[in-house]
């Protein structure tokens, strides 16, 4: 999106660089209606909102919805912007071993029965692994307990499904079966901020109620239009998705036939290098940027120590050559180092 003609510079010219005020007084635009309305159809949902930033679209929502004498079980992976919401709510809080739908349906009989409200809370794809929920399992628990069900779609946004709308599409299920669907718009959706989908009164509800929206500037008309260009693109060009698979699969399984320890990553284009050690994956990724190779490392805190690892992420704009090329790299830079666990 750019070039002198780009929708941003376009939104700029005719709004300003921010609308100055919450969306409920004189911070609402034409721009933010049209993308709220495209979120809420490329998920399948009712109706959405969208708030300037993605990493408080989690605290402010979790922190709102429920409380003391109310319980949040998240998977043992959660992101951040999950476990603040959790603390600012004042609920009670217990993780789940990650994606494991028998133990948190084992935890609820034990529990549910104590909380007036139970919310569950999962990532659509894990940001750290690459590996996607079981979203059909889980469904089927909070359906066993009666609880709420919150997916957080920040990394399965875009990527996953036949068009690229998410872990619902990626397994077909009933989009009413989630109660909340979350996420940022800073990555698929090439801009900056989040949003919240789900049945029209409960994004009514939000609308007038939700603290980081009601007393918060709206988004950008920039970082609006950006990501209603980019949703657009989407589901204009769904080729892209297409390729996008393709070149993931293809690093996930040369790195697997070089020996690389990619865990749990599968249909997703963030494929891990677990070295398990800092220090070395420290050097491998300055080996590997010495060679044109951009890759993050991950390190503790983020992870634990032992599971410190590079992690690539994989694009529809990745030729194939460069994919073997890096992967190439990426197995010499290992052997020189004595670094990777085997697979």
């Amino acid at each position: 999106m750019q070039g002198t003609s780009s929708p941003a510079k376009e939104a700029i010219e005719r709004c300003g660089t921010s609308v100055s005020g919450s969306r409920l007084l004189s911070g609402s635009r034409r721009l933010h209606v049209e993308l709220e309305s495209e979120v809420a159809d490329l998920l399948g949902c009712e109706a959405a909102i969208t708030l300037a930033n993605g990493h408080a679209t989690n605290v402010t929502v979790i922190g709102h919805l429920v409380g003391p004498g109310d319980l949040v079980v998240h998977d043992a992976l959660a992101h951040d912007s999950i476990l603040q919401g959790c603390k600012l709510s004042g609920a009670t809080r217990r993780p789940f071993p990650h994606n494991d739908a028998a133990a948190l349906d084992a935890l609820l009989t034990q529990v549910r029965h104590q909380y007036r409200r139970v919310l569950v809370v999962i990532e659509g794809v894990y940001s750290m692994d690459g590996d996607i929920a079981d979203l059909p399992a889980l469904v089927q628990v909070k359906r066993r307990h009666g609880v709420l069900l919150m997916i957080d779609e920040a990394h399965s946004i875009g990527v996953i499904g036949a068009r690229g709308r998410g872990i619902g599409e990626y397994f077909g299920v009933d989009r009413s079966a989630v109660d909340l669907w979350s996420g940022t718009l800073s990555k698929a959706l090439a801009s900056c901020g989040g949003y919240v989908a789900a049945n029209r009164s409960v994004v009514e509800y939000l609308r007038y109620t939700l603290p980081g929206f009601v007393y918060s500037a709206g988004m950008t008309p920039a970082d609006t239009a950006a990501s209603l260009t980019a949703l657009r693109m989407l589901r204009a060009q769904p080729q892209r998705v297409v390729r996008l698979s393709a070149n993931a699969a293809l690093f996930a399984g040369l790195a697997r036939e070089a020996g690389v320890n990619a865990g749990d990553s599968h249909d997703t284009p963030i494929v891990p290098c677990v070295v398990g050690d800092s220090l070395r994956t420290l050097r491998l990724a300055q080996a590997l940027f010495q060679q044109g190779i951009s890759v993050n490392p991950i390190l503790y805190p983020a992870v634990p120590e032992e599971l410190a690892r590079l992690r690539f992420f994989i694009t529809c704009d990745h030729s194939p050559d460069q994919i073997r090329r890096a992967v190439t790299a990426l197995a010499r830079e290992l052997r020189h180092l004595g670094a990777a666990p085997a697979a």
